[in-house]
């Protein structure tokens, strides 16, 4: 059974040799398609896949191979619009460690909004140690820390501390001072 929206490859043919050279040209600038011969893990070694395709129908590039760049990348590393992978850098970053707009990490996440299992860092940030201007997390450090241990402006939990000089950091922000008296 045949997809009656995706055109056959004999009409694609037939369309693009029906387009003149400065429009070939064109359309060549706006999809781009290299692949690895080389596999590892039975995937391309690498593999970019951005822009269009008119040959596969495909209105943006999926890319899948150990490094994968494209509109939407799968691969150990990935960089794209959507990015899913060990590593995972872009708009949208899904990984084991992620990097990005809104970036979902198994163990790290790094971005705008960031969630993790693990240790998140961002604008707001969900995570066992959150850091962030909206922090949620067991250990939670930021302007508005909300969890079990917090360092924040209005209080600094000594645990947090402990936890961060542990690994050799030292808190981003100076300890909480009692309010002054009034005189």
């Amino acid at each position: 059974m045949t997809d009656s929206r995706k055109p056959s490859p004999k009409a694609v043919q037939d369309a693009l040799a029906a387009l003149t050279p400065e429009q070939r040209r064109l359309l060549v600038r706006f999809g781009v398609r290299r692949r690895s011969e080389r596999e590892f893990l039975g995937l391309p070694f690498y593999d970019i896949a951005m822009g269009p395709d008119p040959m596969s129908g495909q209105a943006r590039g999926h890319a899948k191979g150990v490094i994968a760049i494209g509109d939407v990348a799968t691969g150990i590393v990935a960089l794209g619009g959507i990015a899913r992978g060990v590593f995972a850098l872009g708009g949208v970053a899904l990984g084991l460690f992620s990097f990005g707009g809104l970036s979902i990490g198994l163990l790290a996440a790094v971005g705008g909004a960031a969630l993790s299992l693990g240790i998140a860092f961002g604008g707001g940030a969900l995570g066992t140690v959150a850091v962030g201007g909206g922090a949620v997390g067991h250990y939670a450090v930021g302007g508005a820390p909300n969890g079990t241990y917090v360092a924040g402006p209005q209080r600094v939990d000594p645990e947090v501390v402990e936890l961060f000089a542990s690994v050799g950091l030292e808190l981003p922000m100076p300890a909480v001072r009692p309010p002054a008296r009034a005189r």
